[in-house]
């Protein structure tokens, strides 16, 4: 699971993961290592024993409160691949989170069938680079995590529920 300060502009910026015993939220300390729990999670939970000095014993580093903005990760998503970067982006409505990744070249692509017309115009990057090592599901949004001042409202077509924020919190 990752964390987003309500007050920080760069989302994402703290990372944290759940011991399986205790519950309780331990920061990690960098994107990389984060994605190296995640990746493993089903086959290897994580203990707060797995960060040094540490055991369930200690209290925890972070509590899940409305303080900061979580989402939740899926775990057994595969490490980013070398000279790639995952990006995560909220949409401002919180309605869902949109996945991509950025390409040794700076190009964004956000599907596997972008990956692989990628890996179609630049063969070189093949021999580092597979389609199965994207993954393009995004975090979930947990309900008490979105601003109780945005409000519901049913559009027009069809009555499907979007999400709209308020004039005031555009600001």
């Amino acid at each position: 699971m990752k964390k987003k300060s309500r007050d920080s502009s760069k989302p994402g910026d703290l990372y944290a993961a759940q011991c399986e015993k205790c519950f309780k939220w331990r920061l990690i300390p960098s994107k990389e290592e984060y994605e190296t729990v995640r990746q493993s999670l089903n086959e290897d939970p994580w203990y707060c024993d797995k960060k040094p000095g540490i055991s369930c014993d200690d209290p925890g580093d972070i509590d899940y409160d409305t303080s900061h903005v979580w989402v939740i990760d899926k775990p057994n998503i595969p490490k980013t691949p070398p000279d790639c970067e995952r990006m995560v982006v909220m949409r401002k409505d919180f309605t869902k989170m949109d996945t991509f990744y950025i390409m040794p070249n700076g190009k964004r692509v956000r599907s596997r069938p972008e990956v692989e017309k990628f890996l179609e115009a630049y063969p070189k990057y093949k021999d580092k680079i597979s389609v199965a090592d994207f993954n393009f599901t995004v975090p979930r949004i947990p309900q008490e995590m979105v601003p109780k001042n945005l409000e519901e409202s049913r559009s027009a077509s069809g009555g499907e529920k979007k999400m709209k924020v308020s004039k005031a919190d555009e600001d």
